[in-house]
Order: C-alpha cells, then sequence, then structure tokens
C-alpha cells in the first residue's frame, strides 16, 4: 500500500555536492533546503504553553484536501477542587473550527497514602459517581467532580487542542 500522505517522512542523511560546477552545486543545495523545510515542518511541535496558544504542528483535513493548522494550549489549575469547578480558556470559540483533543492530568489527596495522579477526564469502571468529568463551553473550561470520589484534586494541568478555518 502505497496510497500514504506522507511520501517523505524523514531527512536522508547522506547527499552528494556536485564539487565542479557552481550551478550544479547551487541547484543541490536548494533541493538540499526544501527538503529539510518539508521535513522540519511536517513534524508536531513539543510545545505545551500556559500563557498563550501556539501551532502544534499538526495538519488536519477534515474538509477535503483543504488544510487546517492544529493549535494548542495548557491551562494548569489549583485546588482544592470538589463538585463542578470552572475557570476561562479565553478562546474565541468563533474563530475555530472545532477542538479536536481535551485531555488533563490532576493531583488528588486521599485518606492515609491514597494520593495520586490521575487522567482528566477520570473513569472509574465500577462505580459511576466515582469519575472526574472534563468538558469545555463556549468561554470556559469544567471539570466536574462525582460525589463518590472522596480524594480532593489539588492541582492539575487541562490541555486543548484546536484546529483552524480552512
Amino acid at each position: 500500500m502505497n496510497n500514504f500522505v506522507n511520501h517523505s517522512p524523514y531527512l536522508r542523511t547522506s547527499r552528494e555536492f556536485p564539487d565542479d560546477d557552481p550551478n550544479e552545486l547551487s541547484v543541490e543545495i536548494n533541493k538540499s533546503y526544501v527538503d529539510i523545510a518539508q521535513t522540519v515542518n511536517a513534524r508536531t511541535i513539543g510545545l505545551f504553553p500556559s500563557t498563550r496558544p501556539a501551532i502544534s504542528g499538526e495538519s488536519w483535513f477534515l474538509e477535503g484536501n483543504q488544510r487546517q493548522q492544529g493549535i494548542r494550549q495548557s491551562y494548569p489549575f489549583t485546588g482544592p477542587i470538589t463538585g463542578l469547578y470552572s475557570f476561562p480558556h479565553n478562546i474565541n470559540t468563533a474563530d475555530i473550527s472545532q477542538f479536536v483533543r481535551i485531555w488533563g492530568t490532576f493531583f488528588a489527596i486521599g485518606a492515609g497514602s491514597s494520593s495520586f495522579y490521575y487522567p482528566l477526564p477520570y473513569v472509574d469502571v465500577l462505580a459511576a459517581d466515582n469519575q472526574v468529568s472534563l468538558y469545555v463551553g463556549l468561554t470556559k473550561i469544567f471539570i466536574s467532580v462525582g460525589t463518590g470520589f472522596t480524594p480532593v484534586i489539588q492541582f492539575g494541568q487541562v490541555t486543548l487542542e484546536w484546529i483552524s478555518f480552512p
């Protein structure tokens, strides 16, 4: 199967440059630069800023063959948190196509030595009221702690990823 979007997923490690013709050398250097730029620009960028959005380096093609740029921002929060907690995300949702990832982690202190890091959202397969949900509104991020979740959330982070309009 060779019907992949990324035909050149990596940069080759060696290249021969002509040493006797300056015109051929110029052409080869230009090709080399284009290869490097395309390869570097095709990677996911590992930035998770909390002060303002960052381009994630992801390209989404949800509407035909039109590229949509991925964007992300992280939001640290502190507790103690029980019940429903919300905080602003400061994203103009009218300017984005859609959220593509909503995720995070938190640390909660329980009785005795039951203090753990948890994924956000947290799902308990044994008790439906022992869960912590995460959802995003037009202006705020919401964390809802189930009545059966007895540890108290101390701190955590939420990461939102969205795509721009094509």
